[in-house]
């Protein structure tokens, strides 16, 4: 028997490097998704915690570009 057993190479060491880096920059991206899904969570549990006149109001940005006449009542292209 060799004592070379948990001797690793050049290539098998890089190998595992990258596996390892890859799976942390995993790891980070899962537990950023994660944090923004709880934060969407909760606005939406505020949100549904409004009373049902909050959700009725009026948009606070009318499309006024699109519902705007092109000229003004009374002249001559109106």
């Amino acid at each position: 028997m060799t004592d070379n057993f948990f001797e690793e190479g050049r290539q098998q060491s890089m190998t595992s490097w990258g596996l390892r880096q890859m799976m942390k920059g995993a790891g980070y991206a899962a537990v950023f998704s994660i944090a923004i899904g709880f934060t969407l969570g909760a606005i939406y549990a505020v949100g549904l915690l409004l009373p049902e006149e909050a959700r009725q109001t009026p948009d606070p940005m009318p499309r006024s570009g699109l519902e705007q006449p092109l000229a003004a009542p009374g002249h001559d292209l109106a």
